[in-house]
This record gives C-alpha cells, structure tokens and sequence, in this order.
C-alpha cells in the first residue's frame, strides 16, 4: 500500500509518516507541502499513484478544497480516495468536502496514540476491503 499527504505543516508530515509506519511498516508514504505541488506530482505520468490520498485544508499556494475539485475532475486521478485531514470540526465545512468528493474525512488527533488509532481504522478498512 502507498499513501500521499499532503500537508504545509513540516511536523504534521512527519507526525503523519511515523504513525503510518506504526500502522504498518510495509506502508510507503509519500510527502508533498501544498496542494500544487500534489496536482503537480499526480499529474506526471510515470509517477505511481497512491491508494489513498491525506490532504490537509489550510495550505499556501494551493488549500485542499481546490486540490479536491482538481484530483476529482481528473479522470485518471479521481478513483483515489481522499481523506481530509485538518484540526476543523465544522460540520457544515465537512459536509462541503463530502458533497466535492471527499471518501472520509479525519479531524487531526491532538495526540500520536489517537493518530494511530484513526489511521489503523482507516488503513484495516481498506485492507479489509481488499481480502
């Protein structure tokens, strides 16, 4: 399995990529700061696309609602599951990413152990998925 986050936010990244690797150590992840530089990377035709896409909202350049509507209008982008992920509990606001495409949508953990445990949710439904 091969993950993508996306995510401005340096130790948000690294957070992100060593509870992965607690997950699952056979998980590859891949890092990209904003939203452009994700459209960017995705959009290379020799570059292996991931089976899940994390994509943080509040980021320069690019935020996550506009790399949402560029990875879904996408044709060979848009059958990646995106989860957004971003410390925002409005519901309306989690509501709008749904309506645009978004397959989940995770509220960044305040600690590593509740990181954990949200990925090892998300990752073993996927597996799950796949036996």
């Amino acid at each position: 399995m091969f993950v993508l986050i996306v995510d401005d936010d340096n130790e948000d990244r690294e957070l992100f990529e060593e509870a992965i690797g607690v997950v699952d150590s056979s998980i590859k992840c891949f890092s990209l700061k904003d939203g452009r530089e994700a459209i960017h990377h995705l959009t290379n035709e020799l570059v292996v696309l991931p089976d899940y896409i994390f994509l943080d909202i509040n980021m320069p350049v690019m935020n996550g609602r506009e790399c949402l509507i560029e990875i879904k209008r996408n044709s060979r982008l848009r059958h990646i599951p995106v989860i957004m992920y971003s410390t925002t509990s409005d519901t309306n606001e989690i509501r709008q990413f749904y309506n645009l495409g978004a397959h989940d949508f995770l509220i960044k953990p305040n600690n590593f152990k509740k990181l954990i445990e949200a990925l090892n949710s998300i990752i073993m439904l996927k597996k799950s998925k796949v036996k």
